[in-house]
């Protein structure tokens, strides 16, 4: 961890007893977050849907300091799929309204941080109002050293991989790449997340539990959490039970644990 724990969470409240249970050497290097929930939870009040995304601002603010202060390396959040343009126009719009009052409010918290910021997805079809605003954030936080807050707008797994597709005809009809070339390495080099390290964890809030066409590639060995909160209820506490309920799992990437040893009786050994 960066800082101490009075830094992260108060003593004596129930997020600071979870937040001493970690192990500050076994925290995930990337996190990524489907944020979900948010309208239910303004029906659940019964507010406008618009009320739920607002107030979902401000796990996305908790999220963000609590991930920086422990040195999580990459947090990448799920803020807009290409499927949710399908939503009514006025909640799109109200959306991208957040988005651009988010990163003016927030701009001087991430400098602060040292925090890094970096969208990801088809960032060339949203307004231009929107791309002037995160490529001033971009801009003014690439000399920054700290964690990298990705966030993923008008992003599709699908389209991702599709993309990848595309360059590698692209490539091969002018001659660049043969078919020897293309392996995993080549793949994630074209990928948007390409230099960074894939998630280690995947946490998805409001109980459902589906990865929703989110880093299809990347998510291959991550392990997921699907959180019963819905997103404006996600809290510090809630965060770091997901960071608890990583560490307390075995990953294998496919293989056995180190300290298993399997006996193989004679009889079994050629067949």
């Amino acid at each position: 961890m960066k800082v101490s724990l009075d830094e992260i969470a108060e003593p004596g409240t129930s997020a600071r007893v979870v937040l001493e249970q970690l192990e500050p050497n076994r925290l995930p290097v990337h996190v990524a977050i489907i944020m979900d929930g948010n309208g239910r939870w303004a029906t659940a009040r019964r507010l406008p849907r618009v009320e739920g995304h607002r107030a979902g601002i401000r796990a996305v603010r908790q999220t963000i300091e609590t991930a920086a202060r422990l040195g999580i390396d990459v947090l990448t959040l799920y803020a807009f799929s290409t499927e949710n343009w399908k939503r009514p126009r006025h909640e799109v719009l109200t959306l991208m309204g957040l988005l651009k009052e988010y990163i003016n409010r927030e701009l001087k918290t991430f400098l602060k941080h040292d925090l890094r910021f970096r969208p990801i997805g088809r960032i060339d079809q949203l307004d231009g109002s929107v791309r002037r605003e995160l490529a001033r954030a971009v801009d003014a936080t690439s000399s920054c050293r700290g964690s990298l807050i990705q966030i993923a707008l008008n992003y599709s797994g699908r389209q991702e991989l599709t993309d990848v597709m595309r360059s590698v005809a692209r490539e091969a009809a002018a001659g660049r790449l043969q078919a020897n070339d293309l392996d995993e390495n080549w793949i994630e080099e074209h990928l948007t997340t390409r230099g960074q390290p894939d998630p280690d964890l995947l946490i998805r809030t409001s109980g459902e539990q589906r990865i929703s066409n989110f880093l299809l590639w990347q998510l291959a060995y991550s392990e997921i959490y699907f959180a019963p909160a819905l997103w404006p209820d996600f809290d510090q506490e809630e965060f770091l039970k997901a960071l608890l309920a990583y560490q307390q799992r075995e990953r294998r990437f496919g293989g056995l644990p180190q300290v298993e040893n399997v006996f193989i009786p004679p009889e079994d050994q050629h067949g």
